[in-house]
C-alpha cells in the first residue's frame, strides 16, 4: 500500500488577504529536559527581523548552525516531529510551533543548547508563557493569508484529513481508541485563535497508553518521560495523580500537535480542517498537500 492512499488537488483556485507579520519584543529563555533524549536544554526565543521566518539554531554545535522550520527539513515523525538536515536536527518541535502559530509569530530565532526542544509539562503552556513574557511586535512585512476555494484531502488506512473552504482557520478532530475505554471516542472543534488556544488547547498534555510506550522505555528511547510531562493510561485508567485537566484532554492535544505541524508550511491560511485519527505523519502529508495546492495556484 502506498504512503498516501488518496491525495486530491481540486481546481487550484483561492483568494488571498494580507496581515502584518509579527516578531517578539524581547528575548526570553527557559530550561527543561527533552522527552526522548532526556538531555537538559536551554531554549531562547529572540526577536528576528522581517524575512527571517522561524529559525532553529543549535548553540551546542561548533559554528552554531541554523535552519528554517519548513516542510523540506522534516526528517521524521516518530511520535513527534523532527526537523533538520544531513548535519544536525531538532526533535519534538510541534508544541513550540503550535504556540508560535496561535500567536502568529512569523519571525523568531530559536536557540537551543541541545538536540531537543524541552518537553516541560507535555503541553504548550510554558511556550505560551514565554511569548507572553516577551510580548509581540507588529512588523512592516505583509504576510499573505491564503483561503481555499476547493477541498484538499488525504487518507491512509483509517486516518483521514480534509481541508474545506472557510474564512477562518478551524480544526475539528475525532479521536478513536476503541481498545481503551479511558480514551474511547472524543471530538473537539475549535478556531485557531490566540485566546482560545491559550485557555483551551495549550494546557493539554501529550498522552500515551502504557502498553504502547513500554517497549520504548525498555529500549531507552523515552529517557525524559515521566508522569510530570505526559498523561499515562494503564489498565484503562489515568495513572497521573492529578488526573486530567479536561475530560477530553487527549483530543485537544491532538489538535495542538496539528497546529504545530501545519505551521511548518511557512504560510498563513484559512480552512476548516476535519481530522479523524490523524497523527504527525498524516499532519505532515496534509501540510505538503496544502502547500503545493496554494503554490501551484499562483501560476
Amino acid at each position: 500500500m502506498s504512503l498516501i492512499d488518496k491525495t486530491v488537488f481540486e481546481k487550484k483556485s483561492f483568494s488571498k488577504r494580507k496581515r502584518k507579520a509579527q516578531t517578539l519584543q524581547r528575548e526570553v529563555f527557559a530550561t527543561g529536559k527533552g522527552l526522548f533524549t532526556g538531555v537538559e536544554v536551554t531554549i531562547t526565543l529572540q526577536p528576528a527581523p522581517v524575512g527571517t521566518g522561524i529559525v532553529f539554531q543549535r548553540m551546542d554545535i561548533p559554528g552554531m548552525p541554523e535552519f528554517q522550520a519548513r516542510l523540506p527539513f522534516v526528517q521524521g515523525t516518530p511520535r513527534c516531529t523532527i526537523i533538520g538536515n544531513e548535519f544536525f536536527s531538532v526533535q519534538t518541535v510541534e508544541h513550540l510551533l503550535a504556540a508560535l502559530a496561535a500567536y502568529q509569530i512569523d519571525n523568531v530565532r530559536i536557540q537551543l543548547t541541545g538536540p531537543e526542544v524541552p518537553i516541560f509539562d507535555g503541553s504548550s503552556l510554558v511556550f505560551v508563557q514565554m511569548i507572553q513574557k516577551a510580548g509581540w511586535l507588529e512588523q512592516e512585512e505583509e504576510k499573505l493569508v491564503y483561503a481555499l476555494d476547493n477541498p484538499v484531502y488525504c487518507s491512509k488506512n483509517d486516518a483521514f484529513l480534509v481541508a474545506l473552504p472557510s474564512d477562518e482557520l478551524r480544526i475539528s478532530y475525532t479521536l478513536h481508541y476503541p481498545h481503551d475505554s479511558c480514551i474511547g471516542t472524543q471530538f473537539y472543534s475549535t478556531l485557531v485563535d490566540r485566546e482560545l488556544f491559550e485557555h483551551n488547547i495549550a494546557p493539554c498534555r501529550t498522552f500515551s497508553v502504557y502498553e504502547e510506550v513500554a517497549p520504548l522505555i525498555e529500549k531507552g528511547m523515552l529517557r525524559g518521560g515521566s508522569l510530570d510531562n505526559a498523561i499515562v493510561i494503564k489498565n484503562n485508567q489515568v495513572v497521573n495523580s492529578e488526573g486530567l485537566r479536561f475530560p477530553d484532554e487527549m483530543v485537544r492535544h491532538k489538535i495542538l500537535d496539528m497546529i504545530g505541524d501545519l505551521y511548518l508550511m511557512g504560510i498563513s491560511f484559512s480552512a476548516h480542517i476535519i481530522a479523524v485519527r490523524s497523527g504527525h505523519c498524516m499532519n505532515n502529508l496534509l501540510a505538503h498537500a496544502l502547500f503545493n495546492h496554494f503554490k501551484k495556484g499562483e501560476f
